[in-house]
């Protein structure tokens, strides 16, 4: 995360969905240490909490959850341990829900990084990014 600060240590979960939710409270709460803006928040748990099924749904071992900032965006990325096995011959992992369409509506920017033994996927807000009212 070059010139970007962590914030807290990684959480770490396994695929069970109980974690899942305690782990995207806690990004919520510590994206509340740099964000102000409830609506922007709500859109980070939201993409956190796609991110993590994601990595439920489709990826292997550990998942680890880290959170950073530069100062002007906040960058949470999700990883795992790669394509369950049963993933292991394609070539991307495909998104079969809405979880990477609804990263890509919310998001300044995002990517998907994967190789057989990792699955990265990170998304990034503006902190001060004006946002378009309901």
């Amino acid at each position: 995360m070059g010139g970007m600060e962590r914030i807290g240590e990684p959480l770490g979960i396994t695929a069970d969905p109980c974690e899942g939710r305690r782990v995207r409270r806690a990004v919520r709460e510590r994206a509340a240490k740099i964000l102000d803006d409830e609506m922007l928040l709500d859109d980070v748990e939201l993409m956190s909490a796609e991110a993590i099924a994601n990595a439920i749904l489709h990826g292997s071992g550990l998942i680890r959850v880290t959170l950073a900032t530069d100062g002007r965006r906040l960058r949470v990325v999700v990883a795992d341990d790669g394509p369950a096995r049963d993933d292991q011959h394609r070539r991307r992992r495909i998104d079969h829900g809405r979880g990477l369409t609804v990263i890509d509506s919310l998001a300044d920017a995002w990517g998907l990084d994967q190789t057989p033994r990792r699955t990265q996927l990170w998304f990034e807000v503006e902190q001060d990014a004006q946002r378009p009212s309901p």
